[in-house]
């Protein structure tokens, strides 16, 4: 009658029946082991009960009919939500707004619908122009810039139903790509260039992108910039007369606008760029060249030439501007020769004079060039032949046309006036003045009597120093034509294939010749124009705009060194060939470098190594400058042999003032011929001492030398027949000849004249002795009958010491006795000798002076026999 068991009927269920009741027949269901949503949502099993009739064997008792329990497990929200990626990426284009850029997705283990859905997504990141819906989709809320921004990054995270959000966010990269224009990629705007390192690569990484677009051809023009640098380009600043001899121009040419000196002083009252010698004209200025610089009467052969940078001429009604006029300086006003601009046509007027033929003839030439009014500068030649007339303009020939024939003009005899920048009326005003001024800028305007120039040498005249270049020509590819303008600042390309025309433009390079550049920006244009297949519309490509920025060249120290004093006997300085005043002149130039240190941290040290470094580099002049009063030409003069120059770019003027060496030549080429300038002075009896100064300088004075002062001292035999000997036996062999000589020849100089020396020396002393004792006696009895007038007369005949420089005191008699050394010794010493040699003489002289006043004696020099004769005495104070 009582309940006893309960008995689940199912494969190892996680569940027992318990009998609470055996009376009542209450029981209770329960887990026996911790049940899990996630591994079974639900589970269906048959339940029976049992009597407690049960027999000994357990047979006997009576079931229950199966009862079906279904048992459905309650879900607890214990897992997070968790991204099915660790990040996302997704690209998209600028300016456009996207429904759904990308879509990210969580998962939740839990079993149940409420848990385990993902009720929301949420944007973590803030103030980014994105936004998220509840399947995950991103999109973007505004239209994104690649300028602005190239990539963003955002972090994102998800909710289940029971708002238990993800664990860990999940990052989402946005990249944002420009979109496609058409243009070259990868080029830099500066490009750095150091004076010296030859051509360099402008764009070497450069590349165009058509965005796909089907392009037939492409036409590129690289323009190198420079019209603002010098004289339109970087160019040679030497002298006008330096490059005429560089560029092998015949002699003769006359610069009409030197730079100011002394000598010519009409240009200085002009506005100057002093860097490259270009004069401004403001409409204001006119110089007048003084007579004697042009000859009268030109020839029927001369060759004008000139730098000229001129703009549109103001005002309606323009003027004639001047650039060169030969006119009438008084009473009349008539033009001889001219040439001006006018209304942007250059004009060259020729009257001839009346001579034997008396024929109508052409006087007016003119050319009408866009160039003369573009504001940039060109070179401009004019080539007289007459009657033909010639313009070469930037090296390529014009021909003019004529405008007026006119008859010759009448032989007067007024003088002209030659004038640059305005011309001169010197008639039909009441006081003769400038007229007709140039507007714009001139430079090395010069004017060759009786030669005119070749094509050759025009075309080196104007010659550009830096330009554009390709690397390696023969690797440019058969497809590219290429061009380059004569100046190469401007280069042209085409070809049909890109891959070609960006190979082509990884090899265009910047080269500068120049030692030392024109330091600063080069600006460059890239243009470029694509034609596309059967297509009216195509691609356009943005211009490029770079510069090269050219650096300082490290600035050289030109430094002229030798020997800066020194003595000869008059004779020497009265002889044929004078005496060299520059034996051993060295002229050296270096140029001071910082060492960058290796290791970065000791870059922040303010002390970097400095290195000087020999730099080799040309010279353009060196003047030999008399110091004091210049020289007198009826008794002196610097002599130089015009057989050094040949071979050289060098040529030479002489004056009363000094020696001017100019042309743009080596300092090697320098130095031999500054070695073999000769003094000369057949007056020396006046003159005891010259001083000379040496200045060098390298591109027309940008660069000059120290100032190296020469002081040579003129000893005057006629009252030292002992120091003719000294000089001419040890001095002048010594010297000159160590100059010329290889060592082992001056070893044997020294060698023959050591006994002649030794001679002399042994007669000085028994000489002195005798004359100590007999005069000693003499000058006893006779003390007391000079008077001191007699003193003071016989003062006159002393010698001048300029002893300022001499310092040495040593004993003449010690110094004397050296050559009585053994072979060996004074083999030995003659490396030592030949430089003390100038102040072994010197204080030997002034040793014996210095000796001879404790004696007060009146020598005479008995072992010449040459000089017996002439029984010359020298009382020494």
């Amino acid at each position: 009658g009582e309940i006893c068991a309960f008995k689940i009927h199912g494969q190892e269920m996680p569940f027992e029946a318990v009998v609470l009741n055996k009376t009542s027949g209450e029981g209770r269901l329960r887990a026996k082991s911790p049940i899990d949503c996630e591994l079974q949502k639900e589970y269906t099993f048959i339940i029976q009960a049992y009597d407690c009739g049960s027999g000994p064997g357990g047979t006997n008792w009576k079931k229950s009919h199966k009862a079906v329990v279904h048992i459905q497990v309650k879900d607890v929200n214990e897992f997070s939500p968790a991204f099915k990626e660790s990040v996302y990426k997704a690209t998209v284009t600028e300016g456009k707004i996207y429904d759904s850029i990308l879509q990210v997705e969580a998962i939740d283990e839990d079993c149940s619908p409420q848990y385990s859905q993902i009720c929301n997504y949420e944007i973590v990141t803030t103030d980014v122009p994105f936004a998220i819906d509840r399947n995950g989709n991103i999109r973007n809320t505004e239209k994104l810039s690649y300028d602005k921004q190239h990539q963003y990054e955002i972090m994102v995270t998800a909710f289940d139903c029971g708002q238990k959000h993800a664990t860990e966010d999940v990052l989402v990269r946005v990249n944002v790509k420009p979109v496609c224009k058409p243009g070259w990629q990868d080029w830099n705007k500066r490009i750095e260039y150091r004076p010296g390192s030859g051509s360099i690569p402008l764009f070497p990484s450069i590349h165009l992108e058509t965005c796909d677009g089907p392009v037939s051809s492409i036409h590129t023009t690289i323009e190198l910039q420079t019209n603002y640098i010098g004289k339109g380009c970087d160019r040679e600043t030497y002298s006008e007369k330096s490059l005429q001899k560089l560029c092998g121009a015949s002699s003769g040419a006359i610069d009409l606008l030197p730079s100011p000196s002394t000598t010519t002083n009409w240009t200085a009252g002009l506005l100057m760029d002093s860097n490259d010698i270009i004069f401004k004209f403001d409409g204001k200025q006119g110089a007048k060249i003084p007579d004697g610089i042009v000859p009268k009467n030109l020839t029927d052969q001369f060759t004008i030439t000139l730098w000229m940078k001129h703009g549109p001429s103001p005002g309606l009604r323009a003027e004639k501007e001047t650039i060169l006029c030969n006119s009438d300086k008084t009473e009349m006003n008539r033009h001889h020769y001219a040439l001006y601009v006018h209304n942007c046509r250059l004009v060259f007027l020729l009257r001839k004079d009346f001579d034997q033929a008396d024929t109508f003839r052409p006087a007016e030439f003119h050319w009408k060039l866009d160039q003369i009014c573009d504001k940039e500068w060109h070179y401009y030649v004019v080539n007289v032949e007459f009657p033909v007339v010639t313009l070469y303009m930037d090296g390529t020939t014009y021909e003019p046309y004529l405008v007026t024939n006119d008859w010759p003009i009448h032989p007067s005899h007024i003088a002209m006036q030659l004038t640059v920048g305005a011309c001169w009326q010197g008639g039909e005003v009441t006081k003769p003045r400038f007229a007709q001024y140039f507007h714009g800028s001139l430079a090395s305007l010069t004017i060759r009597p009786g030669k005119i120039e070749s094509q050759k040498v025009i075309s080196c005249l104007q010659a550009c120093k830096e330009g554009l270049d390709i690397n390696s020509l023969e690797s440019l590819g058969q497809g590219i034509k290429y061009h380059f303008n004569p100046s190469q600042s401007v280069l042209v390309m085409e070809g049909d294939d890109i891959e070609n025309i960006n190979q082509a433009l990884q090899k265009v390079s910047y080269i500068n010749s120049r030692q030392f550049p024109t330091a600063g920006v080069r600006r460059l244009k890239v243009s470029s124009k694509v034609q596309c297949f059967g297509e009216d519309v195509c691609i356009s490509i943005p211009d490029i705009d770079a510069y090269v920025m050219v650096f300082q060249a490290n600035e050289p120290k030109i430094t002229i060194s030798g020997m800066d004093h020194f003595a000869r006997p008059a004779a020497q300085f009265e002889s044929e060939r004078g005496v060299i005043l520059l034996p051993d002149i060295r002229i050296v130039s270096t140029v001071t470098k910082m060492e960058h240190p290796l290791d970065l941290r000791e870059q922040d040290r303010a002390n970097k190594p400095v290195v000087v470094e020999e730099m080799l580099h040309n010279l353009d002049f060196c003047d030999v400058l008399v110091i004091g009063a210049e020289l007198d030409p009826e008794q002196e003069c610097l002599e130089l042999d015009h057989g050094e120059l040949q071979g050289k770019h060098l040529d030479a003027t002489n004056s009363t003032a000094g020696y001017s060496i100019y042309g743009v030549d080596s300092m090697f080429s320098y130095e031999q011929v500054l070695r073999q300038l000769r003094y000369r002075n057949w007056g020396t009896s006046a003159t005891f001492d010259r001083k000379f100064r040496v200045k060098c300088s390298e591109l027309n004075g940008r660069y000059t030398s120290n100032e190296f002062n020469l002081e040579v001292n003129i000893l005057h035999s006629s009252n030292s027949n002992f120091m003719d000997h000294v000089n001419h036996m040890i001095v002048q062999p010594q010297f000159l000849q160590s100059v010329q000589q290889p060592e082992g020849s001056v070893s044997a100089v020294h060698n023959s004249v050591v006994p002649s020396v030794a001679t002399i020396v042994i007669i000085i002393c028994v000489s002195i002795l005798v004359f100590v004792i007999t005069l000693g006696v003499y000058r006893l009895r006779t003390a007391q009958q000079h008077s001191s007038a007699e003193h003071e007369g016989s003062k006159d005949n002393e010698m001048d010491w300029d002893d300022s420089a001499l310092t040495i005191t040593v004993n003449p008699m010690e110094k004397y006795e050296k050559p009585h050394q053994t072979e060996e010794e004074s083999e030995e010493e003659d490396i030592d000798d030949e430089e003390e040699d100038t102040t072994s003489a010197e204080s030997d002289e002034s040793e014996e002076e210095e000796e001879e006043e404790e004696e007060e004696e009146v020598i005479v020099q008995k072992g010449d026999k040459q000089n017996a004769t002439r029984q010359e005495q020298l009382e020494w104070d």
